[in-house]
Order: structure tokens, then sequence, then C-alpha cells
């Protein structure tokens, strides 16, 4: 079975790049409306629970598609799932292009989130399959293409709206025509999960391989806090920056997430030397600490600040993401990857969805300003608590 893999990985060249391609486009689409939500906001007339919730059911749809992408993929391949999903990610960026009310953009982002999902899941385990030998460096290879491509798509997003004609239509259509071409690159794919798993396709049971249960949970936990911080950056965040700073380009906005991703993309590619679970717990402490610098250089309503700040934030969230996936990448069983890794993001939707929807009702109720330091204190207090558990186990083992 490895030696069929092992073939199937070295016979297709440019496949394990494309899957690295289709997954950075991926988590792009997830942040691609994140500068649009104060357009939203403005036009619309919407409170910030509503934006918050707009975010959330995304999450929660993408929670739906990760407990079955895994499993369908493990019986009926990769390629059909991956193929199916990028269809529907494309028909959610066309109800975004005709969106004009709140109840579309409810049913873009549920289309976008099972789409989503369903590609990380499906796509993570693809890449696997390609290069079984190589679990550490997909892992990492795997967090640097997510936060390239919300890197590329927020910033993208905000230039766009803030110049180009069309600003709540344009950023969407462009990467319509993106998603169209890597289609075609996806139907020239040749199935790269081999030994298929027999039975019913079903909604899989958030379990884990015993064998690897302790690692699973280390991992679960730095995709817990580090999500959590992922779903302050794309939710709240950069509206308090704007607020905060006086500067109301939408650039800034996107500046801001833009130069998080792009400094958790550095931090996870330059990291590879750096063992999986001590950059994991590095990373978790760091957020901590980031989360709580970010009140004070809030206070000060100097932008340049708010940017240092941002980067610090996102280096160490790359450190923490990234140790975590690398980690589970280099002890799951290839026969339950695709299970494995639904649970993994299942934990890791869950734990962006909850406090984000949390925070948005508590918007509407105080001032955005005195909620913000609230929830950034709290996120840290998670992030300490994974690196704590990391660190005792580490010291058991």
């Amino acid at each position: 079975m490895v030696a069929t893999e092992r073939l199937t990985g070295d016979t297709q060249r440019g496949a394990y790049t494309l899957l690295l391609v289709l997954s950075g486009v991926a988590l792009g689409v997830s942040g691609l409306p994140a500068p649009l939500y104060g357009m939203y906001e403005e036009q619309w007339h919407l409170s910030p629970l509503a934006t918050t919730i707009v975010f959330a059911v995304y999450a929660v749809a993408a929670l739906g598609a990760v407990l079955v992408a895994g499993r369908i993929s493990d019986v009926v391949g990769r390629k059909p799932v991956l193929l199916g999903a990028l269809v529907a990610m494309i028909v959610g960026l066309g109800v975004f292009l005709i969106a004009d009310s709140m109840a579309m953009l409810l049913l873009a982002r549920i289309i976008h989130g099972a789409a989503v999902g369903s590609i990380v899941v499906a796509g993570a385990a693809a890449l696997l399959d390609l290069r079984p030998d190589h679990g550490v460096r997909t892992g990492q290879l795997s967090g640097v293409s997510f936060n390239i491509g919300m890197t590329v798509a927020i910033l993208g997003s905000a230039l766009l709206a803030q110049y180009a004609p069309h600003p709540m239509r344009t950023p969407y259509a462009i990467v319509a025509v993106l998603c169209a071409l890597l289609g075609i690159g996806l139907l020239a794919l040749r199935e790269p999960h081999q030994s298929r798993t027999r039975g019913p396709i079903r909604i899989a049971r958030p379990a884990v391989p015993a064998e690897i249960r302790s690692d699973f949970w280390f991992a679960a936990l730095g995709v817990t806090a580090s999500w959590s911080v992922l779903g302050v950056l794309l939710s709240l965040y950069p509206s308090l920056a704007a607020q905060q700073t006086h500067v109301h380009n939408l650039v800034f906005g996107g500046a801001v997430v833009g130069t998080t991703a792009f400094s958790a993309a550095m931090a996870q590619l330059f990291s590879t030397r750096l063992p999986a679970r001590r950059s994991a717990i590095i990373g978790d402490v760091g957020m901590a600490l980031a989360l709580i610098l970010t009140v004070p250089v809030l206070a000060t309503h100097s932008w340049y600040l708010v940017l240092a700040a941002a980067a610090v934030l996102g280096a160490t969230f790359g450190l923490g993401f990234g140790g975590s996936l690398r980690h589970l990448s280099h002890v799951v069983p290839s026969d339950r990857r695709g299970e494995t890794m639904s649970a993994f993001y299942l934990i890791a939707y869950t734990a962006m969805a909850v406090p984000t929807i949390v925070a948005g009702w508590a918007a509407t109720r105080w001032p955005l300003g005195e909620v913000f330091p609230w929830f950034a204190y709290a996120v840290a207090l998670a992030c300490l608590i994974a690196a704590g558990v990391g660190a005792i186990t580490t010291r058991s083992r």
C-alpha cells in the first residue's frame, strides 16, 4: 500500500503543488469578505451581532463538512470530494455577486463553509497520500499555504473594495475565475487515494486512533487556542483597529489581517528545524502574550504599532498552529487520515465559531472597545492552558 502511494505521488508532477494552491485559495475564500463587512454593516444597517453571525455560520457549515468529508474521501476518493467542493465554492461566490440582503450573505457563507471544510480535510488527506513519508513537511507547507492564501485574498479584497468599481462584487468575480482555472487542473489529477476504505458513508463520529490519542489531543489543544485567535482577527479586530487609529481606509483593515497572516506563513516556513511539539508550546505562550499586548497598543491610537502587534500575533499564531499541525501529520496512520483530519478541524472550527458569536453578542450590549479586552484576555488564558498541558505531557513523555 505504501509503495502504491509513493508511486502515485512520484508520477503526478505538479499534483502536490496544485493541492497546496487549492488549499490556500480555499482559506483565502473564507477570509475574502472580511474587509467588506464594514460596508455591509453601513449599507444594510447590520449590527455587530449580525456580522459575527454571518461569520459564524461559515464555521458551523464547515463543522458539518469536516464530519463527513473525511469519511467520504476515504470511501469514494479524494478527487470527487475536492471537485464537488470546488464547484460549491464557485456557486457561493456567485451568490455573493448577486447578494442584496443578509439572508443571501448567510446562504453564501453556508455554501462556502461546507466547501472550504471539505477541501481542507480531503486536501490534507490527499497531500499525505501523495507524500506519505513527509508528514511533517506536508503539515508545515499546508499551514503556509493557508496563511498565504488568506493574506493575498484579504489584501486583494481590500484593495479592490477601496479602489475598483463595484467594490462589493469585483473581488468575488476575480476569485471565481481563479477557482475555475484550478478546476481545470483538478480534473487532470489522478486519484491519489488508492487504498479505499470499505463501508457505508455516514457522519463520522469524532474518534481518533487509540495509538495516537495523546498526540492528537496535544495538537487539538494547540489548534483550539490558535483558531480562537483567528476568530478574533477575522471578525472584530479589523473594525476595532480602524476605530482606534481613526484610519478608515479599507486597505488598512485588510493590511492588519494580511500582516498577521503573512507573518504566520513566514513563521511556519522558517520554523522547520524547531521540533513540532516545542513550536506549538512556544506559539501558544507567544499568542497569549501578543493578545494581551494588543490591548495597550490599541489604546495608543498608533496605526504602525497596531500593524507591528499584528505581525507579532501572526508569527506566534504560525508557530502554534503550524507546530500542532506538523505534529499530528507526523503520527496519523495512513488508513485513518480522512477521519483523523476531520476530528482535528472539527475542533478548530468550533474554537473559531463559539467565541466569535459570544463576542458579537457582547458588542451589541457594550462598545466594541470595552468588549475586546475581555475577549482577548479569555483567549489568552486558553492559549496558556494549551501551552501548560503541552509542557506537562512533554515532560511525562
